[in-house]
């Protein structure tokens, strides 16, 4: 395994779409194991594929966010290959979100409460499942990846130009040293 370098806004490759996984083989496979590795070494509770410079429909995540009564003695990971949302419902606010792609940044954003997610498994099988809470934060957030779009998209114009500034600046200062 391999940890990957994280793609960080401003970056254009995270706003374009992913493309659909067709075959599902050793490389893919490794590609998986490969993010999972580097989303636990970030600290992170979902990565997908645009997040490490790979325009595919991939995404995990960390399976013990499903099970809040977890000791957290043991990491384990959920792989979802062309995942798509085909149900919502209810709202929340997800808050304090944040994204290891999205720097030093974190903001409330109106999510779903409830998403039915379609999927296959590093296997090919087809999976659907519900995901209410935390889970269907990080099944809308990732998905969002997939399709382009970062969480800094939905929130105010107001905030996000504020720290498209923030960041540009914070580029800028880095490329001077």
């Amino acid at each position: 395994m391999a940890l990957l370098q994280i793609v960080t806004y401003p970056e254009k490759s995270l706003s374009m779409p992913s493309e659909k996984v067709d075959i599902i083989d050793d490389e893919i496979r490794q590609l998986i194991h490969d993010m999972a590795e580097t989303m636990f070494h970030e600290s992170g509770i979902g990565l997908a594929a645009p997040q490490v410079g790979v325009n595919k429909r991939i995404l995990v995540y960390d399976a013990k966010s499903q099970d809040p009564d977890d000791d957290g003695s043991e990491q384990k990971i959920t792989a979802l290959i062309n995942p798509e949302i085909i149900q919502s419902s209810g709202s929340q606010l997800s808050e304090n979100e944040g994204c290891l792609s999205v720097v030093d940044f974190r903001a409330d954003v109106k999510r779903y409460e409830q998403v039915t997610v379609k999927a296959q498994d590093m296997d090919g099988n087809l999976v659907e499942f519900d995901a209410h809470g935390l889970m269907a934060v990080i099944m809308q957030h990732e998905i969002d990846h997939l399709d382009g779009i970062l969480f800094i998209d939905r929130i105010s114009t107001l905030k996000r130009a504020m720290y498209k500034k923030k960041r540009m600046k914070q580029l800028k200062e880095e490329t001077a040293s």
